[in-house]
């Protein structure tokens, strides 16, 4: 079920962070959230166990432990606190429990709904049986047919004896085996459970007395109690048995077990009084009880209540077997008395064989019966007090069943009620879960499709400006004292459009302004734009750096490499590009609101795009701004001496060789 992923997940986010959970359910091939009572496969959570033990590198049982401590946890704090407190009043009765408590929530649950405190339902969950040693230790049997898993118990059941008796235990695997059952093969492990009680800080100062003061206090606590007193209260204790399976106890630890603190009187134990004989007729006994039976050691019917021998017949045909009417749906073990008092303490669920049933059952849904084992030692046998195990009315008019077929004294009558009630709400809070869901997957696909178009948006304009306007800002004209800029074209490119296909052009183009495109991020220059075959950067807008020359002067390095490798679609050969370069300060902004562009203005770009016009095919023109910016920063450039330049007179200008220190693969951003 999505709660146990979930709560798989809440521990690796909680304790690891959100980036190792990603990890972790990306190499496990699963979604990222999980419907509480939504029905997974059982291998997604082995997959997020064993992709968690790789990725953290840790072992399996330490992994399920802490799986085991966080679960009770995370039980806790999804509601079932007060249900699990009131499980008993000690580690034994709490274990003893278990089962009825996966039993109630079954009931409580619709079958596609259910939820048990380690297991699922229908995930078959595990069955537990302890017992009680004479040394106060216990012995804790748990039977499940998934294996593997039963490193969760020790954490479960140690962080539920800390947190509700106060108590640390230790857990010791003693016996594993696998046992044929009902269902199969079922792994069957035996713990040791053993425990030491923590003290709270006050009973620690209480308690942490010199060894002289607690040899006075049992001096003057003997002087207090007759050996009469004493002897009882040892009884009383003996008749009572452990309450919490307890460590070893001396002397002296055993009587201030016994004393009503502050007050020195012994607490007396309860016994019992039974009648000298029933006072209950057979017929008020199967009339009041009217779901009960009794069954000998052979599973000969002895006795059965008036409702269930309605239901089934052949109950009125006295020392039948048992089992040729019922199977045992729950604990699944063998219909036999020995496996009956193995699991005396479970809850135990019969259904109707359908072959066994009166015609008018055959097409109902067979009935099941839920309750609990009493063995009686002086008749030898055993009697079950059961009661309809029915979710719903929809279930009980199913069996053509009535409310006034159940005991008033049943609370299953209310259950039913109060059950019909909890799964519309039920209902109603899956739907909304499911509703969650499913705007958490849009909201992210929409934060997906946000950042597409804040990509888009962020490749036209700088992301700083994009922002501004996003935001219904007018952006506002800057003055930038020193940038590089520069323009480049296609050498003939008149010419070969002439000769040309217009998608043999395009094609053309696209190719080498991918390349440019690339080498603009792997240099950190900012493309202004394109027009034709004519390509446009600038270093050091729109925002300023020292190393705006350098930068421009690698990418026109990369530029010419990049041009050699795009071909000429009507002479077949390498095409070859202009490249002119110029260094000054410009106005930058964005004009108009449709389709708005981040321009440049100023001499400085007319004086970039006359090098690019009167530059030299394959070759980089730098002006002499640019080449006394570029002078001492390991460059090598040679002087093309004085030229005539339309517009702005004589001008002394340099062609741009190479980079002294960078080789051609950090040039063009390769590996």
């Amino acid at each position: 079920y999505g709660f146990i992923n979930t709560c798989l997940k809440s521990l690796v986010v909680e304790k690891y962070g959100e980036e190792i959970w990603e990890k972790l359910r990306l190499q496990a091939g699963v979604q990222d959230s999980f419907l509480t009572f939504e029905v997974y496969k059982d291998e997604i959570t082995m997959q997020l166990v064993d992709k968690a033990c790789k990725i953290l590198g840790v072992p399996a049982d330490m992994v399920l432990r802490e799986f085991g401590e966080y679960f009770f946890a995370f039980c806790k704090r999804s509601g079932y606190d007060h249900m699990l407190r009131t499980l008993g009043g000690n580690l034994y009765e709490f274990i003893e429990n278990l089962d009825a408590l996966h039993s109630y929530l079954s009931l409580s649950y619709q079958a596609s709904s259910g939820f048990y405190f380690f297991f699922p339902q229908e995930m078959n969950a595990p069955s537990f049986r302890v017992e009680k040693n004479e040394d106060g230790s216990m012995h804790l049997h748990y039977y499940s047919d998934r294996r593997g898993l039963y490193h969760i118990v020790p954490g479960i059941i140690g962080a539920a004896a800390l947190d509700f008796f106060n108590i640390e235990i230790s857990m010791e695997i003693i016996n594993q085996t696998e046992e044929e059952e009902r269902t199969g093969k079922k792994e069957h492990i035996v713990f040791l459970v053993t425990q030491n009680p923590v003290l709270s800080y006050k009973e620690r100062n209480k308690f942490s007395f010199s060894p002289q003061y607690l040899a006075d206090s049992e001096k003057q606590i003997e002087t207090q109690l007759n050996n009469k007193d004493l002897e009882n209260a040892k009884n009383t204790i003996r008749g009572r048995g452990s309450s919490v399976c307890p460590v070893k106890k001396n002397h002296w630890k055993t009587v201030r077990g016994i004393i009503t603190l502050g007050r020195g009187k012994l607490l007396r134990g309860f016994d019992p009084v039974y009648p000298k004989s029933l006072w209950v007729d057979t017929k008020t006994f199967c009339n009041g009880l009217p779901f009960h039976m009794v069954f000998d050691k052979e599973l000969r019917v002895k006795q059965a209540g008036v409702s269930i021998q309605k239901i089934v017949p052949g109950l009125q045909t006295m020392g039948i077997c048992l089992d040729h009417y019922f199977s045992i749906v729950h604990p699944e073990i063998p219909f036999a008395i020995s496996s009956i008092q193995k699991f005396i303490n479970s809850q135990f669920v019969f259904q109707t064989k359908r072959e066994m049933m009166p015609e008018s059952w055959k097409q109902r849904p067979m009935l099941e019966l839920r309750g609990q084992m009493i063995w009686m030692e002086s008749l030898q046998c055993m009697l079950y007090l059961c009661s309809p195990l029915l979710r719903t009315l929809h279930e009980l008019e199913e069996r053509q069943m009535h409310i006034a077929d159940i005991a008033p004294h049943d609370v299953t009558r209310d259950l039913i009620l109060l059950n019909q009630q909890r799964l519309a709400e039920m209902e109603l809070s899956n739907q909304l879960e499911r509703k969650k869901e499913e705007l958490r997957i849009l909201s992210k696909h929409l934060e997906e499709e946000k950042k597409k178009t804040e990509a888009l948006l962020y490749a036209m304009l700088p992301q700083h400006v994009a922002n501004q306007l996003k935001e219904g800002k007018r952006v506002e004209a800057g003055e930038f004292k020193e940038c590089t800029i520069l323009f480049s074209d296609v050498v003939t490119f008149t010419n070969i459009c002439a000769q040309c296909e217009p998608i043999q052009i395009v094609l053309m183009l696209n190719s080498m302004y991918l390349q440019f495109d690339r080498l603009t991020t792997v240099h950190d220059v900012y493309k202004v734009e394109t027009i034709g075959d004519a390509y446009m950067v600038v270093g050091g807008v729109p925002v300023p750096v020292s190393t705006h020359a350098e930068r421009v002067a690698n990418f026109a390095l990369g530029m010419i490499i990049a041009a050699k490798g795009v071909q000429n679609p009507v002479s077949g050969n390498p095409i070859q590009i202009r490249v002119g370069i110029h260094t000054g300060p410009v106005l930058a902004g964005v004009v108009g609101e449709k389709m708005p562009r981040y321009c440049l203005f100023g001499d400085t770009v007319n004086i970039a795009s006359r090098m690019e016009s009167h530059g030299v095919p394959s070759k980089i023109h730098l002006s002499s701004s640019a080449y006394q910016c570029l002078k001492y920063k390991n460059f090598e450039m040679t002087e093309r001496g004085e030229i005539e330049v339309k517009g702005k007179g004589k001008m002394n200008t340099y062609f741009l060789v190479r980079n002294k220190t960078a080789c051609e693969n950090e040039i063009m951003g390769r590996p």
